[in-house]
């Protein structure tokens, strides 16, 4: 019979959310497993610099950020494994949590599996990603004044980043795939009503253009077969994000993906087990409403634990 590891708390995450949850727990005695998952760092570890996570005036690069997050979690005794949660049955108390062969019994259990931004699919995208190459305006628009940028996306989140970078860029195209916008009515009439925001209807982007920075992109037109190149110091990718829920489907309650939390707190819809950062929040997707969370997170489950008796 294989060996059972039993914890108080498991952590699946290694982003914001599940580092604060960690070093939280941590100090609370209990003794947190954190299997950080193969996108260990989570999506800041694809940022470049981060100039607004509070106490850094100078700004951090987001690898190095989540490298000190980690070490002060591991400072207090979080035990952090290179591994990813491969299977869970949270069907009774004592939760069972595999990565692979090993297994572990849980009393409490903190979700930080965070959501993957979704991409276009093409090489120079992911060769120029952090080098004009975005899928979050609030976090990069500032480093883009007085540049003419692209959006890709047709949905309310396509046009907040476009409204957003109108802030600091000279001029703001948005790239659609149709014709007309999946986007809220009122989110459409403030675009179109913006003096900096242009449209590049019934087009996608077939290349990035740069060498080591972005300087524009190849559209290509779907009814026409046209290509085009077009200028542009960025290109901000707003086609929604996958949360990673996969592993947890029929056994939490989820509403388009995302984890369902009982709000102001982080309980999920299974007693002793919480959720918190981009997992559930779909709203504003920031490292520290991340990190927030989860020590929302880990404080809901150090009251449950306490609560039977820990």
């Amino acid at each position: 019979m294989a060996f059972v590891d039993e914890r108080d708390v498991v952590i699946l995450g290694s982003g914001p959310a599940g580092l604060t949850a960690a070093l939280y727990a941590a100090r609370a005695n209990l003794r947190p497993l954190v299997l950080k998952g193969i996108d260990a760092g989570g999506q800041l570890m694809l940022t470049t610099e981060v100039e607004n996570y509070p106490g850094f005036p100078n700004a951090i690069l987001g690898p190095e950020l989540m490298e000190r997050m980690e070490k002060q979690a591991a400072r207090f005794e979080a035990e952090l494994l290179h591994q990813e949660a491969t299977r869970v049955d949270l069907t009774s108390s004592a939760f069972r949590i595999w990565s692979g062969d090993e297994e572990w019994t849980a009393r409490a259990v903190i979700v930080a599996t965070g959501a993957k931004a979704r991409m276009l699919g093409l090489d120079s995208e992911r060769r120029l990603l952090g080098h004009g190459v975005s899928t979050c305006a609030t976090c990069d628009g500032f480093f883009f004044r007085g540049q003419e940028l692209l959006v890709v996306g047709g949905g309310d989140s396509a046009l907040e980043e476009a409204l957003f970078l109108t802030r600091f860029a000279t001029k703001v195209t948005v790239v659609h795939r149709r014709d007309s916008l999946r986007a809220s009515k009122i989110m459409q009439e403030r675009a179109f009503a913006h003096d900096k925001i242009e449209f590049a209807w019934d087009s996608v982007v077939e290349e990035i253009l740069g060498d080591g920075q972005v300087a524009g992109a190849r559209l290509r037109n779907v009814r026409t077969a046209e290509a085009r190149d077009i200028a542009a110091g960025g290109i901000f990718v707003a086609i929604g994000h996958t949360p990673n829920t996969s592993l947890f489907e029929g056994q939490l309650e989820m509403s388009n993906g995302y984890l369902v939390v009982q709000e102001p707190t982080t309980r999920t819809s299974v007693e002793g087990v919480f959720a918190a950062g981009d997992v559930v929040d779909f709203i504003y997707r920031q490292a520290i409403t991340a990190a927030g969370m989860g020590c929302q997170a880990a404080i809901d489950a150090e009251r449950f634990l306490e609560s039977r008796g820990r």
